[in-house]
């Protein structure tokens, strides 16, 4: 051990996703204890087994887990949709265009305004559990404000996604061969600096097949990662192309042929499907079923999709809760997903999880055991928060 050490004890249940330190798929070690060395675990294992460290916790029999990885969200904007949800809940249906609200109250914000929602967000995340987030941009569809929102967004999370083609820009309506040329070239080349991911909308009323491929092939060129938003609205074309461009992952995965489960089955180590309940909840959509994903080999996560047009929660408690209840998951099925399934979607493997090496992030419940997660919905459990060793709620 090489810097201040803490030792976490009297931990009732703890959470690791190895099953080579404990029962089960999540490694679950009962009486446990852990110990963290700077920004790193550097021990897991029995309670009364646990090295000597500097300074203790006593977690008092509750259950400890790894921080949840929120790999799909919408952070940088400005304003909010109010007035469309409340329209949505009385009985109109969602659509894409509600995008371009939200971009006009983006252009209008300053840096700092811009910022200091950011994060309001990220503090909002971290108090209910979230270390890892990955945040994109999309809402200002200019070079310039595209750029700026991926530069404010660098600097609080190393997940930072280019989503210049999150709908055509209004400015380019009559002519939106020329937007994807916008995005795939002097956008591309302000925003690749800032971005490890590329990302597109690939729907109805957004991007269709031919113009998502040509923007993502460009952003891997360009040195990015492809994430496809695919099949949320409607069957289309964006999980085979997930798949067939080794995407990362294919988010919200909602409407899918037997042929686009089995291609995310065949492409489990490579894609993986992420599942955003708070926008099925949002939207009153169709719910995705997890269950038949699980069933046929395909690596799920769970995500927010935090923004506010479609999804205005950052809490990954509650998606878990609506993941058990409404997607068929098991609750311990819907923390994988929130956690290990996260860092797989990110391509990370150094969180997700609590063993020996990974970075310390880490939340305790006040309960006993993670089933509290989906048993009591909207109760906030988490009572301590651990982001790369330092306790930061």
């Amino acid at each position: 051990m090489t810097g201040t050490t803490t030792a976490i004890t009297n931990i009732g249940s703890l959470v690791t996703n190895d099953p080579a330190l404990g029962e089960g798929p999540l490694g679950l070690i009962r009486d446990a204890a852990v110990v963290i060395d700077a920004d790193r675990i550097a021990w897991v294992g029995p309670a009364d087994k646990a090295p000597a460290a500097d300074t203790a916790f006593n977690a008092q029999g509750r259950a400890l887990i790894p921080g949840f990885v929120d790999s799909h969200s919408h952070l940088v904007f400005a304003g909010d949709r109010t007035a469309e949800f409340n329209a949505r809940m009385s009985g109109r249906a969602y659509s894409a265009g509600g995008i371009r609200t939200t971009v006009a109250a983006t252009r209008a914000a300053t840096d700092a305004e811009l910022e200091a929602n950011l994060l309001r967000h990220l503090h909002e995340a971290r108090r209910q559990g979230t270390t890892t987030f990955e945040t994109k941009s999309g809402y200002g569809l200019t070079v310039a404000d595209e750029a700026r929102a991926l530069r404010i967004a660098a600097a609080h999370t190393e997940e930072v996604t280019y989503l210049g083609a999150h709908i055509v820009s209004p400015d380019y309506a009559d002519d939106p061969a020329g937007y994807v040329d916008l995005v795939t070239g002097e956008m591309l080349a302000a925003c690749a600096p800032y971005a490890r991911w590329v990302d597109v909308f690939c729907e109805k009323g957004a991007f269709d097949g031919d113009q998502a491929r040509a923007i993502l092939t460009a952003g891997a060129a360009a040195g990015l990662i492809p994430r496809v938003h695919a099949n949320q609205l409607g069957h289309g074309p964006g999980v085979q192309l997930a798949v067939e461009l080794e995407a990362a992952s294919a988010d919200h995965c909602t409407h899918l042929t037997d042929a686009d489960v089995d291609a995310l089955a065949q492409a489990a180590g490579t894609t993986v499907a992420t599942l955003l309940p708070g926008a099925e909840f949002s939207t009153r959509a169709q719910w995705p079923d997890a269950r038949r994903l699980i069933d046929a080999g395909v690596t799920v996560a769970l995500s927010t999709d935090c923004n506010p047009g479609s999804s205005y929660t950052s809490s990954m408690p509650f998606c878990i809760a609506l993941a058990v209840r409404d997607m068929r998951m098991t609750p311990d099925e819907a923390l994988w997903s929130a956690t290990a399934g996260g860092a797989r979607a990110l391509r990370r493997a150094d969180i997700g999880s609590i063993t020996p090496g990974s970075r310390a992030d880490l939340a305790l419940l006040d309960a006993p055991s993670h089933v509290h997660l989906a048993y009591r919905p909207g109760v906030p459990l988490v009572s301590a928060v651990w982001q790369k060793g330092v306790r930061a709620h």
